[in-house]
């Protein structure tokens, strides 16, 4: 057998201190060296670097010492040059291996059994006393790679890897020195070539050191290929989508919920354009049950979409999308239409998607020519209303007359109560509407997730959420076959565009126009009949709205229904009707419609017409002049004249009216921060 090299030098050192101790013992020695009496410890073997790198320098051949039950233990050898050029190249061997001490008398280095290894060498604990040593001391702002490491320390201990092994539950998973080569660990500055060197042997080192079958099927996908074959250390990494020290298990929700940020953060358009759908609207709000990139993709075997193998390829599609559409636990199987749907589609590249380019370019041209025509009548109105008011204060709205002498007090029956319950049911589903949808639409904005968890989550928010659609046109259509029996039931009589119609007619174009003089001082202000032209506006707006909102959200309420008779890209553009009509209808009635009837100058702060049904005769005239002056000159007034609102009803009224503003004004300010910071 061949003497191993650490025996040898062992020997060495036992016969040196032999001889020297020998050497002492001699009477002329002793004369002329009586004064180094502790000559022997002076010459006793140092634990420095150089010393421990005598042995295991790699140089001198396969280093083993005699093991448990006589078989050889192989011992670490250290490359000189890498560590020199490592992190811990300034640090002594013996920091770290602690229960290596000096034992002179034996000669040996190692105080210990060479038989029994070394104690694992605790790299947390050293890091993280470090840490706190430099904390403690006012020197942590002049280490940040030491704070560095406490945090990867901290996000390791909660990591997968730290778990206990299946196999051995002594060990972990992976430890620091499966990942890093403690001797020669060194992380160089980003953007220098050395760090794009590191980056390209992470995944090697991942797959080589445990995840053997993760690195074969990622060395053929289009990220492997990428970085192993092409050298790009811009492709990505096991550590990129899997993070270097917080790796969580894959089947967990945390990391489900963050994989499709980190393909986003390299797949930048697309991973916008997945947001703005349902799964992906889900995924933000920090649900996991929705597709992601890699049900869709794929996770280690990612392929182009134009190869023929790849799970998203135009053949492949249907069977991808029907491992989660199967028809189990509630979700439909998926029709034909899906295949024809786009994931990423988006509003900006019309030669690929023209659908989708058009529905938008339709929306954006209503919203903007709705609120810039109504936004800036509003403003004008509350300028001209506010400085006549200004001017006249004091004053009453109208001239005392002999109709008002004759019946003081008096009130006009505006409204029937069941165009009144009509109007609240109608408020109240189109505010649940609002509020189930906006976490949706606004899945970024910083209360979207809140609302939604207090909603109790997706599952439940939906079904309110179409409970509140039924319900909204239902009244919808009530109001429809209600009105049509009116109408029929006095139909020799009625004038579709007499005073008590709400269709559209000249008087109500020359009213417009009238407005605008008063706005700009070019003329008085009008006198209106029964409707005016903005109620009137309020009212056929719904008939767009409703049928907009309606159609393309029955259309994804039941995708399998109409994804096997229609391609899939309707669903594409009905995403887009659906939530750009909701938001005209929510931006419109809790600005304009509000102003228009509460927040106007003449009827600040509440109008609680729509609540009593009635308003004042002084009110009448001065609102509706025209019809006021016909139903006078017929004689018909005194049957619309009726008492004026006991006391109860009317604080009623003014508390449902001002409960109804504000959680109208509230989800107002939950869609203006949505549109501001989330959208």
């Amino acid at each position: 057998m061949q003497t191993n090299s650490l025996s040898l030098r062992r020997g060495r050192l036992v016969g040196l201190a032999w001889l020297l101790g020998a050497c002492l013992s001699l009477p002329g020695f002793a004369q002329t060296a009586a004064a180094p009496v502790a000559a022997p410890a002076a010459t006793a073997p140092t634990l420095d670097n150089a010393t421990c790198l005598s042995c295991h320098d790699g140089k001198k051949g396969k280093l083993e010492v005699p093991g448990a039950e006589g078989k050889p233990r192989a011992l670490h050898s250290v490359a000189p040059d890498k560590f020199g050029q490592s992190v811990h190249a300034k640090m002594q061997c013996v920091a770290c291996h602690t229960d290596i001490t000096d034992n002179a008398e034996k000669g040996n280095l190692h105080a210990k059994d060479t038989a029994q290894k070394l104690k694992k060498v605790d790299c947390a604990s050293c890091h993280q006393s470090l840490w706190e040593q430099a904390q403690k001391d006012g020197t942590a702002k002049s280490k940040p790679g030491l704070g560095l490491v406490a945090e990867n320390i901290e996000a390791y201990k909660k990591s997968f890897h730290a778990r206990p092994n299946t196999d051995d539950k002594t060990k972990p998973n992976a430890s620091c020195d499966n990942c890093h080569d403690t001797h020669s660990f060194k992380v160089p500055a980003k953007g220098t070539p050395e760090y794009a060197e590191h980056r390209l042997g992470i995944s090697k080192a991942c797959g080589e050191n445990c995840h053997s079958d993760q690195l074969d099927a990622y060395a053929g996908s289009v990220h492997g290929k990428e970085v192993l074959d092409k050298k790009n250390a811009k492709a990505a990494t096991c550590a990129d989508c899997h993070s270097a020290h917080s790796v969580g298990n894959s089947s967990g929700d945390p990391f489900k919920l963050s994989v499709t940020g980190q393909c986003g953060s390299c797949h930048e358009a697309q991973y916008k354009s997945y947001k703005s759908t349902y799964h992906g609207q889900i995924n933000t709000l920090g649900y996991a049950y929705t597709a992601k990139c890699y049900n869709c993709h794929g996770s280690h075997e990612i392929l182009k979409v134009s190869d023929p193998k790849s799970r998203v390829a135009p053949e492949n599609r249907m069977k991808t999308c029907r491992e989660c559409h199967n028809g189990k636990k509630g979700v439909g199987e998926a029709p034909a239409g899906y295949a024809s749907f786009e994931p990423h589609g988006h509003v900006n590249d019309f030669a690929r998607y023209p659908q989708i380019w058009i529905a938008w370019q339709i929306m954006v041209q209503l919203l903007v020519g709705t609120f810039a025509f109504f936004w800036l009548h509003t403003l004008l109105w509350f300028y001209r209303e506010y400085k006549e008011r200004k001017a006249n204060k004091g004053q009453p709205h109208i001239k005392p007359d002999a109709v008002l002498a004759k019946y003081p007090g008096k009130h006009v029956r505006r409204f029937s109560p069941i165009w009144r319950i009509a109007h609240l049911t109608f408020a109240l589903s189109l505010m649940v509407l609002t509020l189930t949808g906006i976490p949706l639409f606004y899945p970024d904005a910083p209360w979207a997730s809140a609302l939604m968890t207090a909603l109790g989550g997706p599952h439940i928010a939906g079904l309110i959420h179409r409970v509140s659609a039924v319900v909204f046109a239902g009244v919808f259509f009530w109001h429809l076959f209600y009105l049509a029996w009116l109408i029929g039931r006095d139909w020799k009589n009625f004038k579709f565009f007499g005073p008590n119609s709400m269709i559209p007619n000249l008087q109500d174009g020359r009213d417009m126009l009238g407005m605008f003089k008063w706005f700009f001082g070019k003329g008085p202000r009008p006198k209106f009949d029964r409707w005016t032209y903005w109620e009137k506006f309020d009212y056929w707006a719904p008939f767009w709205g409703v049928t907009i909102i309606g159609v393309s959200g029955l259309i994804m309420w039941l995708p399998g229904v109409f994804g096997a008779i229609l391609p899939g890209w309707v669903f594409n553009v009905a995403a887009i009707f659906h939530a750009e009509e909701a938001f005209l209808a929510v931006v419109f009635l809790f600005t304009v419609h509000f102003f228009n009837n509460h927040f106007r100058p003449d009827k600040f702060p509440l109008d609680v017409v729509m609540f009593t049904g009635t308003f004042s005769l002084e009110e009448f005239k001065h609102q509706h002049a025209v019809e006021y002056q016909r139903l006078v000159d017929s004689g018909e007034l005194e049957k619309y004249l009726v008492d004026a609102p006991s006391a109860g009803k009317l604080a009623a009224s003014k508390i449902l009216g001002f409960t109804l503003i504000v959680v109208g004004l509230t989800l107002l300010t939950l869609v203006g921060i949505g549109f501001f910071t989330g959208g």
